[in-house]
């Protein structure tokens, strides 16, 4: 008996991974579908770039919703709102509470790419650097098969 509890509980831990987490709440932060799209990550020597874009290139409607959320992130993010990555990941992310104790110090720039929208994140502040690079890792970690590195 204590067996079949044993091997029942670790079906739903598996299930429940961070992973699945994040992309089942993602609706909650971003008003693209996660399944339609990818997050792109390049982390640079003074910060990084991240791109959302889509999985069909012809999608416009999803394109134009990644655009509007990341217009939207980039004005945030500038002033140090980190408040949706905060709802979507957890207050103990890594590099986030940095990011935002050194907003002042990292411009975020906002651009349009042909089949989505980046973000480039960029400071002279080697402790910076450092925390956007660890907040990039935990988002490829955290997006699971929605993220990749480039």
């Amino acid at each position: 008996m204590l067996a079949f509890f044993l091997v029942l509980g670790c079906g739903f831990a598996h299930a429940d991974t961070k992973q699945q987490r994040v992309h089942d709440m993602s609706h909650d932060v971003m008003p693209f579908d996660m399944a339609k799209t990818v997050h792109v990550f390049s982390m640079t020597d003074d910060g990084g770039v991240q791109k959302v874009v889509v999985r069909d290139e012809t999608d416009s409607d999803q394109i134009a919703l990644i655009r509007q959320h990341l217009r939207h992130e980039a004005a945030a993010f500038q002033k140090g709102d980190y408040g949706d990555p905060r709802h979507l990941h957890g207050a103990a992310m890594p590099g986030l509470a940095d990011m935002q104790a050194s907003a002042g110090r990292i411009r975020v720039t906002y651009a349009d790419i042909p089949n989505g929208a980046q973000l480039s994140f960029a400071t002279s502040d080697t402790h910076t650097v450092t925390a956007i690079h660890r907040w990039f890792g935990a988002q490829l970690s955290e997006h699971g098969g929605d993220a990749r590195e480039e």
